[in-house]
This record gives C-alpha cells, structure tokens and sequence, in this order.
C-alpha cells in the first residue's frame, strides 16, 4: 500500500509491474493403462525410463500389451510416463506372511504384505512377484533410547525382493530397518518407519490380537539358529572342542582350534564361524554361514549365538535351517530350536487379462481410466489392450477413452486388433467403427514387428500407440509440438519389420479415410508417414484435420488455462484487460519466434483481443472477462506437387 509521508525525506515504494509470464506446459506426458506383473492397483504412478518401469511394474510380461508399448515409448524418445496398473481386485492377491514371537509358535506380531506408499497411503501391490519376498529377522539391537521400552521388544527387519536366474537366486533390491518396536506412537514403530520407507512390502496389524499391555519380549522371533541365552562370563571352550552342524544332509563334525588366547565369547563367535565353513566346504549352507554374538539384554550379562546359514548356492532354500548337537552346543546354547534362514511371503495371484469394465474403471472409485484423475496433467494416452477386447467392448473402451481426452485436453492413440492385417481390413475397421471418429484421437496402420526379449528376440506383433508416443515425445522435443510427427523424422526404433507392407496405392485408399500409414522406405527404414486425426477424413473437411495442429491448440489450451489464473477476481476493467494483453501476447510473441505460426509478423501470425468489445458491461455485472486468442496453425505439407516442363529451343540470356 501506498507510503504515508510522515518526516522529510526519501520514501521508496516497489510498484507492481503486471507482468505475469506463462509457461508452456509439457506437450508429451504419456498415460497408459493396463494389467502389469506388478505395481498398486488403480494408482498412477511416474516413471521416467525402462528401468523405472521395471523397477516398479515389473517390466515386460507377454500378458500386458503395455509393457511393450511402454518399452517401445522409451526407445523412440519418451521421457515422461503415467502409468495405471488395473486389474480385477477380486482376483488380485498381494502375498503376505504373519510373523510370530516363536518359531512356528506364539503371539502374532505383525502381518508383512507386498505393497507400498502412495500419496501417503498404505496400498498392496498383488501378484505373483510377491512370493519371492524374503524376510530376516535379528535381535544385534542396540539400547533403545526411549525409556519406556525395554531392550527384548526391539528388533532389525530386512526385506529382499528374489529372482530365480540360471538356477541360482539373486537378489534384486534389499532393505534394512534397525531397531524397530511394536510399541504405538513411538518414533521407532515399525509399522510407521516401514510404511514409510519400503518399496517392497507394508505392514498392518489387521485381524491380530490387541497389543498386551506389557510389550517386553513382544517382537518377531529371530529368523536362522538363535541360540539360548548364555552368561556373558561363560568360559571359553578349550581349543580343539567339537559340535556337531546339520543343514539336512546329515551332522557335520565341527572341531573348533585355535592358538591365540581369547579372552571373550564375540572373539569366540568368528572363531566359531571359520571352523563352521571348514566343516563342510562342499555344501554352501556351511560353507557360507554366519556367526554372531548378540546381546540379551540391556546389561550384556546375558548373549546369545546368532547363526546364519549361507546364501550362496543354487540349492539355497529359505526354509533351510542349521541345528547343532553334541560338544559344547549345549554351553553355547546352539541347541537352541532354530527358524527357517528367511521367511516367505505367500498366498500372492495375478489378475486376468483386463476386460472392457477393467479397462474403463469407475470415476467415483477413481479406478481403472480414472485412476488418471489424481494426475495433474498428461498429454497422450495409449490403451493397447483395447485392441485385444471383441469389437463391441473395444468400441465401448475407445469411446470412454476419447471423452475423457476431450475433458481432459488430452490425444488418444488408437491400437488396431492384430486380426486387422491388410488394408481391405483397414478399410472395413473404419467404417465399422466410425463412431470412434475424434478430433483427439489418432489411429496408425499396420502394427508393428518388434524383437521380444521374452522369447529370444522373435518378431512379436504389437500395437503401434507405444511407438508413436514415443515419436511425438521426441519431435515435439526436437522441433516443436506444431511440427507434424511423420516423415523421413518420424522413424520407428526398435521396428525391424512392419505387419503389413503397404504400396502408394494402398496409402493413398487410406489416407483419405484418415488413417496414418506406417511405411517402408529404402535408406530411411519404417516410419510414420500420415498425420491425421481420426476426425481428418477428407469428407469430413475438418478444422482439425491434422494431428499437430490439434496438438498444438491443447497445448496453447492448457498453456492458456494455468497461465491466466491470476486473473480470477482481479477488478474486471482496463487495466486488467491491458495486462492479460500483455501477458498473453508475450506468450504468443515467444512461440512466434520460434516458428509455430503462420506468417511473416505477428499480425499475421496470431491476435490477443481482451477490451469493452470482448467484455461487455453485462459480462462485467456477471463476473466474466472474455479473452479471444486466434492463431494461424502451420499445417504439413502432406502432398508435395513437383511440376517438369520442357523448354522448346534454346533461352538466350
């Protein structure tokens, strides 16, 4: 607010300048929709790679058209994904295990499920994938800093996520939380701390007991051989003492030497472990296991031995235990009963290949399509799986999915079915599915040939939305959104082959009819070679008859949309009106330099009008400001006419 003069001198006020720049917004975030191997059900989620992509859902998987979509998406220059696994709930089962305070015995402690956060809420993530979850539990805890708990409620959980490869089990990604507790509301709550952090499993007391009201000793039983509890003064055997080690092949003499003094039972432990590992170096459970000691309580008067069976081989099993006998066992307290070396998940199950209901979802449960409505902005989708659905549910699909484009300023590629494999079936596809025609929607013939590293890189068929998504990603990136993603440009990566191989007759049926080909050309490989909307028909005559011209309209929609915000309840008269001129004819004047109209000036090129012609003074008295923006759209040149004329005689200069 203005400065009142109170005292002579200088007073300094900063005048606003009714400057308010608009961003182009982003022109090829790409969703698509579809059954993953992994992944929560119904939640969009970003993903910005392959790798991303099989971080999350799981990579390719021959029963999801999109896992190649999105491959091929990625490889011809995506960047930006939303990606929706949908499935039938019903069917869908997250793996999940109820650890126990005892080996196979005792309370229920907590329930493990295959899942993750997602904008703060504890989903699961069903499938199969989840029985290869393991679990380890240890007691190696240090004293907790809160003094309302007591030392044996607290424990350390890791998570591993397994894959079986070339006979032997790798582990893909692993997880550790230390000093975890049951105890509500503390910092070091498990189920908070894991939630919170794991992008494997979640946690939930859901159908277990209530917490007893004393949690001393309240914690998951440790997972390998924890041995009983011993005297932390107990004295060291004498070099040369034996016990006996089984993994299920039969006891192992196991003769602990030494020669140097030791003078405590940790120093003991890695004595211990060495002679384990010698006692059998042809069975990798020996050879490869662990000794440790771990405190018993909070004093350390009280340890015990924690033994861990090795990992490293191709026979490895998670229920695999170690038990000892015989010597000094019993002074040790290895004759304790041992747990399983981890725990698995179980119970996990895929969902069905998605059906027409699947595919759409439901807007007030936001599943299905509508997962897409905790998205902020996307630009392109692709719904592969559409085209394996009969002709009545894949119509039904396209037609939700074209809507919703419309609503939400939006381009749908459209898949072909595979069975659509010459251009008189092309043709026939087109009028029996005329009512699929959009101004925002596209369709590409034929399909594409792609190597599937699924089955040693044979040619697999697949939709060709993924690609061209890909395409436009990178034309808009490299030229412009305004340029159309066809051409000698527009090649196919990672498309060694086409379904069909059509001739310039054929295109020139097809094109017409609104259809974009996909071409062969010698030197140039296969690429895009139409950009027509499904609206751009020639009997249509269409305004939006070109995909970049529509393109460009819903990124000058949307740019215009969160541009203009500030606008709302600003005093609607002549000063507001000159600074929306400003705002937006700055933002027309940027694209204009950069190539993306018509004509050689700006008057030529576009116009801002915003005044008492476009306002009126009942549209002053209603509330509203009326802004008119026209632009002059660069549109392909899709025929190019080259006229030869010969000359009679010679031309004298």
């Amino acid at each position: 607010m203005p400065v009142t003069p109170t005292y002579p001198g200088v007073y300094i006020e900063e005048v606003p300048s009714g400057v308010h720049p608009i961003t182009g917004v982003a022109t090829a975030i790409t969703a698509f929709v579809d059954v993953f191997r992994r992944g929560p059900l119904n939640s969009a989620v970003q993903v910005f790679s392959s790798a991303d992509f099989e971080r999350d859902f799981g990579g390719l998987d021959a029963l999801s058209e999109a896992s190649y979509a999105i491959q091929q998406f990625f490889l011809n220059g995506g960047s930006d994904a939303r990606v929706v696994r949908t499935g039938d709930e019903a069917t869908a089962v997250a793996a999940n295990i109820t650890l126990r305070q005892q080996p196979g015995a005792g309370s229920n402690i907590v329930n493990v499920r295959a899942g993750r956060l997602v904008r703060g809420v504890s989903v699961p993530d069903p499938g199969t994938w989840g029985n290869l979850i393991r679990v380890e539990v240890d007691h190696d805890v240090a004293d907790p800093t809160d003094p309302a708990q007591s030392f044996d409620e607290l424990f350390n959980l890791t998570i591993s996520e397994i894959s079986p490869a070339s006979g032997r089990l790798t582990t893909l990604r692993s997880e550790t939380y230390r000093n975890l507790a049951m105890r509500p509301g503390a910092r070091n709550n498990a189920i908070d701390v894991v939630n919170e952090g794991s992008k494997i499993v979640q946690l939930d007391r859901d159908g277990l007991a209530a917490l007893p009201a004393n949690l001393s000793g309240f914690r998951p039983a440790a997972t390998g051989t924890l041995g009983a509890p011993i005297s932390a003064s107990t004295a060291i055997p004498a070099s040369g003492a034996t016990l006996n080690v089984n993994s299920g092949a039969g006891p192992q003499t196991v003769t602990v030497d030494y020669t140097d003094t030791i003078g405590d039972l940790a120093t003991y432990a890695s004595v211990l472990q060495q002679a384990i590992q010698a006692a059998d170096l042809a069975d990798p459970l020996i050879a490869g296991a662990s000794v440790r000691l771990v405190r018993d309580d909070t004093a350390g008067t009280n340890v015990r031995f924690h033994v861990v069976a090795g990992r490293g081989g191709p026979t490895f099993d998670s229920t695999s235990t170690l038990t000892f006998s015989g010597g000094i066992s019993g002074t040790l307290g290895l004759t304790a009963t041992p747990n399983a070396q981890q725990i698995s998940l179980g119970g996990g199950a895929d969902a069905p290949a998605p059906t027409s209901a699947v595919l759409r979802g439901s807007r007030a449960a936001k599943t299905g399509l509508y997962a897409l409505e905790d998205v902020d902005l996307f630009n392109i989708l692709c719904v592969p799986a559409a085209a394996t659905l009969d002709a009545t549910n894949l119509s039904a699909v396209v037609t939700e999915y074209e809507a919703y484009c419309l609503e939400r300023r939006s381009f749908l590629v459209v898949d072909i079915p595979g069975t659509v494999d010459s251009t008189p079936d092309m043709q026939a596809w087109l009028t029996n599915n005329a009512t699929l025609r959009s101004r925002n929607a596209a369709v590409y013939f034929p399909r594409a040939l792609m190597p599937d590293p699924l089955h040693d890189g044979r040619l697999k068929n697949v939709g060709a939305s993924g690609t061209i998504a890909g395409v436009y990603a990178r034309t808009d990136a490299a030229r412009g959104v305004w340029k159309a993603p066809a051409g000698t440009e527009g090649v196919l990566r990672n498309v060694p082959e086409l379904a069909y191989v059509l001739t310039d007759p054929e295109n020139g049926v097809l094109n017409p009819l609104g259809a974009n080909c996909l071409r062969s050309f010698p030197v140039y490989g296969n690429v895009s070679w139409g950009a027509r909307t499904l609206d751009g028909a020639d009997a249509k005559a269409s305004e939006w008859k070109y995909i970049p011209v529509r393109r460009f309209a819903l990124f000058l929609e949307e740019s215009l949309y969160r541009g203009t915000k500030w606008v709302v309840f600003e005093p609607n008269d002549e000063p507001l009106w000159a600074q929306i001129r400003l705002n937006v004819g700055a933002f027309m004047h940027n694209l204009f330099r950069q190539g993306a109209f018509q004509g050689t000036t700006p008057r030529e090129a576009y116009f801002v009008k915003c005044d008492k012609e476009t306002t009126t003074q009942t549209d002053i008295n209603n509330g509203v400001v009326n802004i008119l923006v026209g632009f002059a759209p660069l549109k392909p040149a899709e025929f190019v006419i080259i006229r030869i004329q010969q000359l009679a005689g010679q031309i004298e200069t």
